[in-house]
């Protein structure tokens, strides 16, 4: 296939003249931004948020956007890329972009390879990442600039791909699908310049629920990945932690969403939430997982999912590393080109990635 061609999404003026404000201001020091707003540093439970990341959040509250289980999925779809594209700057620079057909659950999935820079003949590891956006948002334009930074920082190919969404496709047809591109590419990693030794899988919220559920299904056939890449992942359907309570309103990502989201993924059978495929954290086979990193953000509702995950994991046997985020909140890596403090977090995700595939130590 050709390169790859981002589609054309348009944010509305509103909008536009926000996230043009935001990066203009996300060179200004986090101090002087408060000042100039006239804010002060916005604390919970002893953590600051990050002040460029609390101007983004101001500004939403001020124009009383309202939570995303508010409207119609379509509507919904739209707002996640108008949003996103807002906020998002130049893109950063890999050597190159293609789209590729793959092989999903039911048929052809389509998937973005984002190539390493590097020297001729080297085989960097491949990353097999699934997007965010609670089974039902996103595609691989809102997470094109997350891919890229991936990329470029952790020296890696990486392989987007675009699963299918509820509600047209709940449970489990994302699960297949996730795992069916993990299988594609651990066939095909030589074929797209990658090392077949270092096919991991990973993704943030949503889209790391699947790459970990996806692990744990290869890893339970034989066929492990090198690594599971977890960034602020919800990992328990009928969770109700301290975290969800504390910023289950006006950060980013609403309870309300949550509950919604899952509805549409899930259906009205209450028994499926206990399905490890569903809710990872209940497999009883969590010593057979890979390596893993588990990235959480502090201001977010799935915080403490994720500290626990890491916990389960590191009691099964399994080699974990954490990053905590305690200033950052749900969906960071969509912030990178506003808040430095976000993009700082994201190249060190990517430099852990690359410790972790290497079997050093990782940081707790």
């Amino acid at each position: 296939m050709p390169d790859a061609k981002a589609t054309s999404v348009h944010p509305s003026l509103v909008e536009a003249l926000q996230g043009a404000g935001a990066r203009l201001l996300s060179h200004v020091p986090g101090a002087a931004v408060l000042r100039l707003l006239g804010e002060r540093p916005h604390v919970v439970d002893g953590m600051t948020l990050d002040p460029h990341v609390q101007l983004v959040r101001m500004v939403r509250l001020r124009r009383r956007i309202p939570p995303l289980s508010a409207a119609h999925v379509d509507a919904r779809r739209a707002t996640y890329r108008r949003e996103t594209a807002s906020v998002t700057g130049t893109p950063t620079p890999v050597a190159s972009v293609r789209d590729v057909a793959i092989e999903g659950g039911d048929g052809t999935l389509r998937a973005r390879l984002y190539a390493a820079p590097g020297g001729a003949g080297e085989r960097p590891p491949l990353l097999v990442y699934l997007h965010g956006g609670g089974f039902a948002l996103g595609d691989l334009e809102t997470h094109d600039e997350p891919c890229r930074l991936l990329a470029r920082h952790a020296g890696m190919h990486v392989l987007s791909v675009a699963y299918r969404l509820a509600p047209e496709h709940p449970f489990p047809a994302p699960v297949d699908d996730a795992c069916a591109a993990l299988r594609w590419a651990l066939r095909h990693a030589s074929s797209l310049g990658a090392d077949p030794r270092l096919v991991g899988v990973g993704g943030d919220s949503a889209g790391a629920n699947l790459a970990t559920v996806a692990a744990q299904v290869l890893a339970g056939e034989g066929r492990s990945p090198a690594g599971q890449l977890l960034v602020y992942p919800t990992t328990d359907a009928e969770a109700a932690t301290p975290s969800r309570a504390t910023f289950g309103a006006g950060y980013f990502l609403d309870t309300a969403d949550i509950d919604a989201f899952r509805d549409m993924y899930l259906g009205s059978d209450v028994a499926v939430r206990r399905d490890p495929r569903v809710s990872p954290v209940r497999c009883p086979d969590l010593q057979l997982a890979p390596p893993a990193l588990v990235v959480t953000a502090g201001f977010d509702a799935l915080r403490d999912e994720g500290d626990e995950y890491a916990g389960a994991l590191r009691r099964a046997g399994v080699r974990v590393g954490q990053l905590r985020n305690e200033s950052l909140v749900h969906g960071f890596l969509h912030m990178t080109s506003v808040s430095p403090g976000a993009r700082n977090a994201a190249i060190a995700i990517a430099s852990a990635w690359r410790a972790l595939l290497a079997g050093a130590p990782s940081a707790a």
